[in-house]
């Protein structure tokens, strides 16, 4: 009996330790077998423009796999969005890139345009985005800074050149404009 304990626990204690042998660290990078994009941003937020405006962004990308990577296609989501790539073969560790060019003639309001890149990638299709707010043309970019209650802020625009009276709540703030 006690031979057989020790043998069951020789083989436990042996099957731990070739276990152990074959865990890597959490942060060690396996090369995978054949080709596979990776790209450094995924989408790229272009922010507010003007209808008609013309955003380009170029998406950088790497082969991290073990075999070239070819891109054959890339799709896109809207005809006003226009692709451009790295033609050749992407040797492994080598970089590439897709430059996505979005016209925003005749577009108002967020927008999100999709790029779908066909490969011959290990982990299939990948996509990127271009998002942002097409305004009218005219139409401020930014919005000003609102008071943290702007329903209760009133500015008090009689007051001398350089300074400024606010008034929000029942609390009221000066501020001394220096010349």
């Amino acid at each position: 009996m006690k031979k057989v304990l020790f043998l069951v626990l020789s083989l436990s204690v042996m099957g731990l330790s070739a276990q152990a042998q074959s865990v890597q660290p959490a942060n060690a990078q396996t090369k995978v077998a054949g080709p596979q994009i990776q790209f450094e941003e995924m989408k790229y937020d272009f922010g507010a423009i003007h209808t008609g405006d013309v955003v380009d962004h170029t998406f950088k990308f790497k082969n991290v796999g073990t075999q070239p990577l070819i891109i054959s296609n890339i799709g896109v989501s809207c005809g006003c969005t226009t692709p451009d790539w790295t033609r050749e073969p992407i040797m492994p560790g080598k970089t590439g890139t897709i430059t996505a060019k979005f016209n925003s003639a005749g577009k108002f309001g967020v927008q999100n345009k999709v790029l779908t890149i066909e490969s011959n990638s290990v982990g299939g299709n990948a996509m990127v985005s271009l998002v942002g707010d097409v305004k009218e043309a005219g139409a401020p970019l930014q919005a000003a800074a609102a008071p943290a209650n702007a329903a209760e802020a009133a500015v008090n625009t009689d007051a001398p050149a350089g300074k400024q009276k606010t008034k929000i709540d029942d609390r009221k703030i000066k501020a001394k404009k220096k010349s």
